[in-house]
């Protein structure tokens, strides 16, 4: 550990969260003097405050550690780290490129693991007039559908709300290479690569 490093990052992110070195120790429950020594790098916060310093600057306690955040980090490496949530309630579709806790409907929801789709359960894809025709014989009965589908690449996510009772079929402007999603009530979360 590099405490010089780690001085300039707490500095850093302090001054990017428009905190004053006391308005930091107050809420670590610390001097101004001991958040002013961290970043001059002429000591280190103690292991027991890194959980909230991380809290507070919204990075990882490791990166705190290390004194150094990865760009792709902090920027949720635009749609890499896409998580997609249901609502088991009202049927919400809801998203985020990174860690958090997401709520609806009064509950706390889990992401989606997506399972990669075996060639009988993909998806029909065609390229017609320069988009994506996506379709398929899946069931859309009231207890069996797919509720969404969702293309997301480097720095796109496109989502299409689908419903009971309506044909799957969909067109999806027509991007670089990327990953279709899709998501049954019944069986779950699914992707296949688009080329």
């Amino acid at each position: 550990m590099d405490s010089r490093k780690i001085g300039e990052l707490i500095c850093k992110l302090r001054k990017e969260k428009n905190l004053t070195q006391r308005e930091l120790g107050d809420l670590l429950y610390v001097s101004d003097k001991a958040v002013s020594k961290w970043e001059r790098g002429l000591g280190y916060p103690d292991i027991s405050l890194l959980t909230e310093l991380s809290r507070i600057f919204q990075i990882p306690v490791e990166s705190i550690m290390s004194g150094e955040i990865d760009r792709a980090e902090r920027m949720g490496d635009a749609m890499k780290n896409i998580r997609f949530y249901t609502c088991p309630q009202c049927g919400s579709v809801l998203t985020s490129t990174g860690e958090g806790e997401i709520s609806c409907c009064g509950r706390k929801l889990e992401d989606l693991k997506a399972v990669k789709a075996e060639e009988n359960d993909k998806l029909k894809v065609e390229i017609i007039d320069n988009e994506y025709y996506i379709s398929s014989s899946h069931e859309m009965k009231k207890d069996h559908f797919v509720s969404f589908i969702a293309f997301v690449n480097g720095d796109t996510a496109i989502i299409r709300k689908l419903y009971p009772e309506w044909d799957l079929k969909t067109r999806l402007p027509k991007l670089s290479r990327g990953v279709l999603y899709w998501y049954c009530s019944r069986h779950g979360f699914f992707y296949q690569y688009l080329k």
